[in-house]
């Protein structure tokens, strides 16, 4: 199995070094470089080619989103810790594919950077209703906007269901279920049910 290549960017030393910790602990998980600062890692982050990145926005979130933002799109997946909703919004817009509280757990942490690494958007809970709304750069557009329920069912083909468990759990039958799931490959431009749901990610229209 492939390791996870990881570079660690923390202004406070102590932070810096409990993530790392942190991630040393999850398996599959190979820290390749870490720094205080974008400015200060630039060269290390293009010698290191790590598969993601993950940005702790603290102690000065302002200023750590700002540097985020002055970045024009992070050449690398970027996960981001933040303090606050607000700034779950921010980081996004700057550029980071996801967006985690800073207290978030080890096995979070480790799902979160796996996920970045491969294309999706990620987000906490907590940071739905700033982060859904935001779009990545450069998604390309739905064909035609989902409808609620569309949004719905698109939600729990996220979560695994299948169409009988979707039916069950929106009170409605599996024939049904397939209408809508055929039309959100539709409005998706997605060949598979895997698909969709990747593409829904980076278009921020759920949240995994």
């Amino acid at each position: 199995m492939t390791s996870l290549r990881v570079f660690v960017v923390a202004g406070d030393p102590l932070a810096r070094a409990g993530l790392i910790a942190m991630l040393q602990d999850q398996p599959g998980v190979e820290i390749v470089g870490q720094g205080a600062s974008a400015d200060a890692v630039s060269g290390a982050l293009s010698a290191a080619d790590p598969d993601v990145i993950l940005w702790d926005t603290a102690p000065d979130a302002s200023e750590g989103l700002d540097r985020l933002a002055a970045l024009d799109a992070p050449a690398h997946p970027l996960v981001a810790l933040v303090s606050a909703p607000a700034d779950a919004a921010e980081a996004l817009a700057a550029g980071a594919r996801g967006v985690l509280p800073r207290d978030a757990p080890p096995e979070v942490l480790g799902v979160a950077l796996q996920a970045a690494a491969a294309g999706l958007v990620v987000s906490d809970p907590a940071f739905a209703a700033e982060a859904s709304p935001g779009r990545e750069r450069g998604a390309a557009p739905l064909v035609e906007d989902l409808t609620p329920r569309e949004l719905e069912v698109l939600q729990l083909l996220a979560e695994g269901l299948s169409n009988k468990e979707i039916a069950r759990r929106l009170g409605t039958s599996e024939h049904t279920v397939k209408f809508h799931v055929n039309a959100i490959l539709g409005k998706l431009g997605a060949h598979s049910r895997t698909e969709a749901v990747t593409r829904a990610a980076r278009l921020g229209l759920i949240i995994l």
